[in-house]
C-alpha cells in the first residue's frame, strides 16, 4: 500500500516537473533592464519564448512602468486602465498563453519617443522544444533553465522509492 502511494507521488512529481522543464526566465534588456533608448526588438529577435517562460522587467520604480497592451495600443503607444499597468520595478510576467504579446512603458512619451516597447511571439509549450541556438551574449546566462530543479526532484523521488 505504501509503495503504491509513493509511486503515485513519484509519477505526479515527474508530470509536474516535465511540463516545466523547458521554462526560462528572461530579464528584458538583460543587464540594461527596462530603460529609455534601448532596442528591445533587437534584444528579442533571437529568442524563442514558450508558454511557461517568464519575462522580468527591471527598472527604477516611479520612473517607468510596464503596460500589457494589444497591437493597436503598441502602435499608438497608448494604455488604458484595463491594461493592468505594473509599477513595482521588478515586474514578473508569466507567459501563460501562446500568441503575440505587446508591452510598453506608459510614462510620458517613453514609448512613443524613447523606444520603450517590446513585442514577442509566445509559442505553445511542447514536450521536447527545439533547442535554441547557443547565444554568446549575457542573455544566455540570464535565461535560467529549470533542469536543475528537475534533476534534484527526480533524485529525491528515487530516494523516497528506495526507502
Amino acid at each position: 500500500m505504501a509503495t503504491s502511494r509513493l509511486s503515485i507521488v513519484f509519477m505526479a512529481t515527474i508530470f509536474v516537473l516535465v511540463t516545466s522543464i523547458a521554462a526560462k526566465e528572461y530579464v528584458v534588456g538583460d543587464e540594461n533592464g527596462w530603460k529609455l533608448d534601448f532596442d528591445y526588438q533587437n534584444w528579442a529577435k533571437d529568442k524563442v519564448f514558450y508558454v511557461g517562460d517568464t519575462l522580468v522587467f527591471n527598472y527604477a520604480a516611479g520612473v517607468h512602468n510596464v503596460a500589457k497592451v494589444n497591437g493597436t495600443g503598441f502602435q499608438q503607444c497608448s494604455t488604458s486602465a484595463s491594461n493592468g499597468i505594473m509599477t513595482s520595478g521588478q515586474d514578473v510576467v508569466p507567459l501563460q498563453t501562446p500568441g503575440r504579446k505587446w508591452y510598453i512603458c506608459g510614462v510620458g512619451k517613453h514609448c512613443e519617443l524613447r523606444n520603450m516597447k517590446l513585442v514577442i511571439t509566445v509559442l505553445p509549450q511542447t514536450w521536447a522544444p527545439a533547442p535554441s541556438p547557443m547565444a554568446t551574449s549575457t542573455s544566455a546566462k540570464l535565461a535560467v533553465p529549470t533542469i536543475y530543479g528537475f534533476v534534484v526532484a527526480l533524485f529525491g523521488s528515487l530516494l523516497l522509492l528506495l526507502v
